[in-house]
């Protein structure tokens, strides 16, 4: 019976430290307000200001070439395997190098793989190649050049005519990245989180004896009783003291 009443006191314990919690955030409500705009603020300064845009082009190639018929395809296993050769073929040494030599980009091989991407859309017979790069005439250049390159690349591989373009790059007008609207949510969303943290731990760490209650929490004490605290007396306590002081001073 005692432990059952201990277990009691706990949880009764633990749902009154909840709700104070709940109070405490509610008065600081402005508080943590203030430091989600001041957060979302400098988030989307940030993203504005020092984080360089990214834009991307893409451009499209077909699979099969103008002389592919049914027999070959099946001959060649054109198909899905073939897909998957061609995004192989799309990030080899040989077809990047080529794009860099071309455009004369003042990159690496390691630097433009980074930047490309080669896939096939989901039951298609395309390969899509998609460039991000800071600036949009750049990466609808690498990427028409990449595509040119890879159709060369195939057809000398296969022995055959190089495959069809099916779209060809154009510049992008909006970036892909960064997003501002996300940005700024996150920012605001680290600036609450940031004052909750600090108000709670101010909280936590303050052992102040304020009520009957705070007597009874930290130092597991009764109280006999308590004395009210009245402000008009204490400023009037303190104003006759203060006039004493003046009235021996002109003496």
């Amino acid at each position: 019976m005692t432990e059952f009443n201990s277990i009691s006191a706990v949880q009764e314990d633990d749902e009154i430290d909840l709700a104070e919690l709940f109070f405490v955030l509610r008065r600081k409500i402005w508080i943590i307000i203030s430091c989600g705009l001041v957060g979302a603020t400098i988030a989307l300064l940030y993203t504005m200001f020092l984080i360089k845009p990214l834009y991307q082009s893409s451009s499209m190639i077909y699979i099969f070439s103008k002389t592919t018929t049914v027999t070959s395809a099946i001959d060649l296993q054109i198909g899905k395997q073939l897909t998957v050769d061609f995004e192989i073929l799309g990030k080899s040494r040989p077809v990047l190098e080529k794009v860099i030599s071309d455009l004369q980009l003042d990159t690496s091989y390691e630097s433009l793989l980074s930047t490309i991407s080669v896939e096939n859309p989901t039951d298609s017979r395309i390969i899509k190649i998609a460039v991000k790069n800071q600036d949009p005439q750049l990466a609808c250049d690498i990427a028409n050049s990449l595509a040119e390159n890879l159709a060369a690349r195939v057809a000398e591989v296969t022995d055959t005519t190089k495959p069809s373009s099916v779209e060809q790059a154009v510049p992008a007008i909006r970036p892909i990245s960064p997003s501002k609207s996300k940005n700024t949510m996150m920012g605001g969303m680290v600036g609450v989180l940031l004052a909750i943290a600090v108000i709670l731990v101010m909280y936590y760490s303050d052992m102040s004896i304020r009520s009957e209650d705070d007597v009874r929490k930290y130092l597991g004490l009764g109280t006999l009783a308590s004395v009210p605290f009245e402000k008009s007396i204490s400023e009037g306590h303190e104003s006759k003291s203060t006039k004493k002081k003046k009235a021996k001073k002109k003496k």
